[in-house]
């Protein structure tokens, strides 16, 4: 009892002390519990004795741990299992709430692992129906008990294979899901009447548990707040289709209490989700509509419980489930349609009128009248949809909320706008081109109506000289954003299914003209002053989103020509008749904004519609029509467009080079070439010409980092042959001396190196072969010299540094980059390897030498937690191990051991293309085992011998590596396993004694009565199997591993 008395103080330490380190030596010391099986009964000992919670709390908790993480024979599962349900009943009521929560958690885990093993785990429902029987704190602890068993079920858990994991899923789905969701109703009746009951909670969180479940193991997010069909069995049928299912949740939201209404909402929100062929016939089905349609529509003539906001958003969703998942036909033959659809509109525009408070529901409200009017020109019979009445109002309520309530947000500075918040905008307009074509003239002649006087204030005020009010100008802007986007939005999407295309076009193009028409006078007169003002800013944002939908449907080349009546409009509004003068009015806005703001974002979004056009190979032939795009291409300097010359900016400057080089390049001239590349000829001259003393300045590295951005930009442009050889034959041999130049001098300064080495990445990158040199020329071999030189450079100066607090920044982003340079040069097949050997030139051993010494001044674990360094790391040891396992075989042992160590790490990983990265090195390195070692008397080249010799040393190496591929393949849902069957099969016929050595402690691992089975699909597996590595015998292994694989599931 004194040692118990020790242990209940340290537990008081470790859960209540303020001490971190006394709450550090408490854990310490406490550890054991949780992972050494041997102090199990320990733990049912403090659980039987033990007075304080905390000790209760250890005890239970240690146990969950030890069922999670080891595999404990069968039979004490069960004894656990039979304790802790006992334990609840006995003194369960007298327990902490905490201590009741994880001893809840630990039956219902030790209850989903055992699911499959014994039938005694699967009467865990049955007996919990005791629970239900008695007094009020045991019927709590039997709800919790259901809740916590039915989340256990429907969740994946760490360890546990997917495929295990949907077994069980199933398994329970089948068997006790439907009990557990009757035992909620049936709690549900019981208890309407217990007024103010946590009871009532926990029935009907467990009707919601239920209901949510994952039945075909989807695995849809919960967080996204939108889900599809719930895909509930046959098997419920009589259960949902008893209309006192859904009455009993639509009372539970009448009781109109905050803790009830939100949970009985969701489970309307599932049950209006369940799939269509879950209902016998229409009758039932439509009987089932019918009975949500009167509930939804009781709840907007009342407005009970509305005003909730949780319960508000739920009722939102609960509506737009209702086209989700039932057609237009079936609303409008529902007697109480009329009423229904009348109280919708009126709920809609009532929530438009409450913007601030309703937007995150909004898009649900605004998704279902969306997708009724996409519906209209399906419907069939008589029966009136009422759209057209509504529609119009819910456009036109849209509008003018979102303008009326423009002034309180200028009255509130800390408001987030949603014209700052893309992704939110976006989900608002989703829905607004389907209703404004719906009803398209009648919309645009309100949208015309709201904007013209609003343009007029701003066109007005561009003939002044100053503005009297600023922030009345930045309304106006605001106003005028909106519009723009919505105009955008009405674009994006081509005319309506029902009406005649062509009186569309003539609506488009009025809208349309309204919009060119405020492009021609926001950077006119007082407009110009205003770049630095965040409502100018947004109305610019509004301009180029209306130029990217408006280019995609009407600019392009096949929909210029089919697109007569919007460019004849045009000509009379605008004198703008045709294609050609669209795209220069868009392009002279463009180049505006790159002359006039210096700010990241327009910059960003100005680039990104020039470079989408320029990406288009007619549009691309058009721009170089262009005036304005022949001056981009000749005076591309910072004196032209100061964005340039702003840091901030710098990462917009390869999108800028990057569309400049498609332009260049679209002309396959060598003359156009080099007079573009002018401007940063000069550059190069001015650094190059900078004394040594001068280097280390300002001045010199902000146009270094410019000029790296810049050629990368121009390097990603290129995707010939021709236009690779105009780039480096002006780069070498003149300017790369530069590189190397600004490598040494900056090599401590990651701002500098990062577009310095990610420039050189994408020039020795063989994209779509432009670096197939002639077979006469060196250039190959000359480029791959200065990329030795250069990653020697920087891989010596950087490994010297001292490690900083920011160590991925200063260090680890550079050496992942160059990994990339490397394993780019070294697959590019533009050089061959063996000419550095055979005419004594290191560059390669060089660079193969820094790489190593890079690979092992980082510790695995930092590898493995930096993402981009990990793709780069395996990507190069992939390359190494397929072309250069010679090097590789030549470390030293401990090494080489490192090295193999870290692939069979990286097989664990959980990106797929590692993995198979991982295989295929690991598949290279057997084959050359198999063929030296294995076939051969003896090894007989100096890379055999130390093969051999460092699987001498450690013999464990290749065993381990096979066992933990055979543990993907039989325990993981692997997508990639055709690429982990190739290192298997090596292994395999490198050691017959290591395979049978396997199969022998697989087998051990699993129960007795299936070993015979599983022993016989070991003996299949080789069927056919010869002793070679041909791909013809690879092909028959893999069929084999899947046969095998899949028996092995099922057995």
């Amino acid at each position: 009892m004194e040692c118990l008395a020790q242990l209940e103080a340290l537990c008081e330490r470790l859960y209540n002390s303020l001490d971190s380190a006394e709450r550090a030596h408490a854990e310490s010391t406490l550890k054991c519990f949780s992972v050494n099986t041997d102090y199990i009964s320990q733990c049912q000992y403090i659980l039987d004795n033990a007075s304080t919670p905390y000790a209760l709390l250890l005890a239970s908790s240690s146990l969950l741990k030890q069922v999670t993480e080891h595999k404990l024979p069968l039979q004490l599962r069960l004894d656990i299992r039979n304790y802790i349900i006992n334990y609840l009943a006995t003194r369960g009521p007298d327990l902490e709430p905490f201590v009741v929560g994880s001893l809840i958690q630990l039956f219902c885990r030790v209850t989903k692992f055992g699911w499959l093993d014994d039938d005694r785990f699967r009467e865990a429902v049955n007996e919990l129906i005791n629970f239900l029987s008695q007094p009020t704190h045991h019927f709590a602890i039997g709800l919790k008990i259901l809740n916590q068993l039915v989340s256990e079920m429907n969740q994946s858990n760490p360890g546990v294979p997917l495929s295990h994991h949907r077994r069980i899923a199933c398994s329970f789905r089948d068997q006790s899901l439907l009990q557990i969701f009757r035992i909620s109703l049936t709690s549900l009746y019981q208890l309407k009447d217990d007024d103010g009951s946590k009871l009532q909670e926990l029935a009907l969180s467990l009707s919601l548990r239920c209901l949510s479940f994952d039945f075909m193991g989807t695995s849809f997010d919960e967080s996204s707040d939108e889900f599809g069909t719930v895909q509930v069995p046959s098997s419920w049928r009589p259960a949902l289709e008893d209309p006192s299912t859904l009455q009993i949740f639509f009372d539970y939201y009448a009781l109109n209490k905050t803790s009830l209404s939100k949970e009985a909402l969701e489970c309307l929100v599932r049950l209006a989700s369940i799939r269509r062929s879950f209902f016998v016939n229409d009758a039932t089905r439509l009987k089932f509509l019918a009975h949500l349609m009167i509930g939804t529509k009781e709840i907007l003539q009342t407005g009970k419980g509305l005003t909730d906001h949780d319960n508000y958003h739920e009722y939102c969703r609960l509506l737009g489930r209702f086209k989700a998942n039932y057609q237009l036909s079936d609303l409008v033959n529902m007697e109480g349609y009329r009423d229904w659809i009348r109280l919708t509109a009126e709920f809609t525009l009532k929530s438009l009128e409450s913007w601030q408070w309703a937007s995150g529901s909004l898009y649900y409200l605004l998704g279902l009248w969306s997708r009724l009017v996409t519906s209209v020109p399906y419907l069939k019979g008589d029966a009136p949809a009422l759209l057209d009445e509504y529609v119009p109002k819910i456009v036109e309520g849209f509008v003018s909320s979102r303008l009326d309530s423009l002034q309180d947000e200028f009255s509130d500075d800390l408001s987030e706008n949603l014209l700052d918040n893309v992704e939110l905008l976006q989900d608002q307009l989703d829905c607004i081109p389907h209703l404004c074509r719906f009803q398209y003239e009648r919309c645009s002649v309100y949208i015309l109506t709201v904007m013209e006087p609003i343009l007029q204030i701003y066109m007005e005020e561009a003939r002044l000289q100053a503005s009297a009010d600023g922030s009345e100008l930045s309304l106006v802007e605001t106003k005028l954003a909106w519009i723009v986007h919505i105009v955008a939005a009405i674009l994006k999407i081509k005319q309506f299914n029902s009406f005649s295309g062509e009186s569309q076009e003539k609506i488009d193009a009025e809208l349309s003209a309204r919009v060119l028409q405020l492009v021609n006078v926001t950077d006119s007169g007082l407009h110009r002053l205003r770049y630095g003002e965040i409502s100018k800013q947004r109305l610019d944002h509004a301009i180029l989103t209306f130029f990217q939908h408006f280019r995609k449907l009407y600019v392009v080349d096949q929909a210029a020509d089919s697109s007569k009546q919007l460019y004849t409009r045009l000509s009379e509004l605008l004198g703008l008749h045709d294609h050609l003068l669209v795209l220069n009015l868009i392009v002279g806005k463009i180049a505006t904004n790159l002359k006039c703001y210096m700010g990241e974002e327009i910059i960003s979004h100005s680039l990104s519609l020039f470079f989408d056009m320029a990406s288009g190979y007619m549009t691309g032939k058009l721009l170089l029509k262009l005036d304005t795009v022949k001056f981009i291409i000749s005076h591309h300097s910072r004196d032209h467009f100061p964005f340039l010359g702003d840091y901030r900016c710098s990462r917009s400057r390869t999108t800028f080079y990057h569309t400049i080089g498609l332009l260049i390049f679209m002309e396959d001239s060598l003359l156009k070439f080099r007079t573009s590349m002018d401007p940063l000829l000069q550059v190069f001259v001015s650094l190059e010409s900078t004394p040594e003393e001068m280097v280390r300045t300002d001045t010199v590295k902000y146009a270094l980092i410019g000029l790296m951005r810049d050629l990368k930009g121009i390097a990603m442009a290129i995707n010939s042959r021709k236009m690779y050889s105009f780039l480096f034959d002006w780069l070498y041999p003149a300017h790369m001396p530069l590189l190397l130049k600004g490598i040494s001098h900056w090599s401590d300064i990651p701002e500098v190196t990062t577009p310095l080495l990610k420039f050189v990445a994408e020039l020795v990158l063989n994209r779509s072969q432009r670096l197939i040199f002639d077979s006469s020329s060196p250039n190959g071999i000359l480029l791959f010299r200065e990329v030795s030189k250069l990653i020697v450079c920087y891989g010596s100066r950087v490994l010297a540094l001292p490690n900083p607090v920011d160590i991925y920044a200063s260090k680890y982003k550079g050496i992942w980059i160059s990994f990339t340079i490397l394993s780019r040069a070294l697959t590019g097949n533009y050089v061959n390897f063996g000419v550095f050997e055979l005419y004594g030139d290191r560059a390669l051993a060089d660079a193969l030498d820094i790489a190593l010494k890079m690979m092992l001044s980082i510790p695995l674990a930092d590898i493995l937690a930096y993402r981009k360094l990990t793709v780069a790391y395996y990507a190069l040891l992939e390359v190494l191990f397929n072309s250069h396992i010679v090097f590789i075989l030549n470390l030293n042992t401990s090494t080489f051991m490192y090295i193999a160590g870290s692939l069979e790490v990286g097989l664990k990983a959980l990106d797929t293309n590692i993995v198979s990265q991982c295989a295929s090195a690991i598949d290279n390195l057997c084959t050359f085992y198999f063929n030296c070692i294995t076939l051969g008397e003896s090894p007989n080249s100096p890379a055999a011998l130390n093969l051999a010799r460092h699987i001498a040393e450690y013999p464990g190496l290749f065993p381990e590596i096979l066992k933990t591929l055979f543990e993907l393949v039989l325990f993981e849902n692997c997508g990639n396993q055709w690429s982990l069957s190739r290192p298997i099969l090596s292994l395999i016929l490198v050691s017959e004694e290591m395979s049978t050595n396997l199969k022998a402690q697989i087998l051990a691992s699993q129960p007795v009565d299936q070993r015979q089975l599983l022993s016989m699909c070991f003996d299949k597996l080789m069927t056919d199997i010869n002793q070679s590595l041909d791909s013809k015998n690879r092909d028959k292994f893999t069929q084999n591993l899947t046969r095998f694989k899949n028996e092995f599931r099922n057995k």
